[in-house]
């Protein structure tokens, strides 16, 4: 009997099936579904011309819930990578792959395409679905109003991206709540707090940081000091690239 040849395409498939056979998948996923649907339909709902929120950019708008839904979807992230530390999955995953790396760019592969369709599609259908209350108020729009199916799609780039920082430092730290903790603070609190420092050079660097560039990418309008979309684009890409450059150079330097 031979033994199957180890391939890309086989990694990617054993990863797939791992994402979906794990009862945290469907939580984290149900979750950050019903948070962006809920918050969105709520937003929409209870709104009403020249209120407060009259001056907020619509897709930001319809897409409150998103920063409570990402939050939980780089919960998912984490676990996929440290989750498999903690329960001790990963020896045998390890084992299967002995060149290492490909587990890496399959985990992130795979984390990436689900995250990305699943924000995409309950971004879209938040937004349509928040117009239906909005409807003849100063917040209706539509997708073919200029720049607002480029932020419902940059909306879900951003929430993609921010998880895959996620992934990429529960594959550094390879513990859940360790790289919880590290996303919470270092990506989430730590931005807000060197903004708030009084210096030029501070506030400009804030501007593209993980969280602030996502922002920039989900809004139809220019935000105000915000870098452009295809700044936060770039900067984003970059900040993913690094999360997971640091666990590729240790995973074979370190032992499981």
């Amino acid at each position: 009997m031979t033994t199957p040849t180890l391939t890309h395409a086989r990694v990617l498939r054993s990863e797939w099936h791992k994402l979906w056979t794990v009862r945290s998948t469907w939580i984290t996923v149900l979750t950050a579904t019903t948070l962006v649907l809920g918050v969105g339909i709520l937003m929409g709902a209870t709104y009403t011309s020249d209120g407060g929120d009259s001056d907020v950019d619509t897709v930001v708008l319809t897409l409150y819930g998103s920063q409570l839904g990402g939050i939980a979807l780089a919960v998912l992230g984490i676990l996929v990578t440290a989750g498999e530390y903690a329960t001790g999955m990963i020896r045998a995953t390890l084992t299967a792959v002995p060149r290492r790396l490909p587990v890496l760019g399959a985990k992130a592969a795979v984390y990436t395409t689900v995250v990305l369709v699943l924000s995409f599609v309950t971004a879209m259908l938040t937004f349509l679905t928040a117009q239906v209350f909005l409807s003849g108020t100063d917040q209706a729009a539509s997708l073919t109003d200029d720049g607002v199916l480029a932020a419902v799609a940059g909306n879900a780039a951003g929430v993609t991206l921010l998880g895959v920082i996620a992934l990429g430092l529960g594959a550094t730290l390879r513990s859940v709540p360790g790289a919880i903790g590290a996303f919470v603070g270092g990506v989430l609190i730590v931005p807000e707090i060197l903004g708030m420092l009084p210096y030029e050079a501070m506030d400009t660097a804030v501007r593209y940081f993980p969280t602030q560039a996502a922002g920039a990418l989900g809004s139809a309008t220019p935000l105000p000091g915000a870098v452009s979309p295809g700044t936060a684009l770039l900067a984003l890409l970059l900040w993913a690239a690094a999360a997971l450059a640091v666990p590729a150079l240790l995973l074979n330097r370190r032992d499981v």
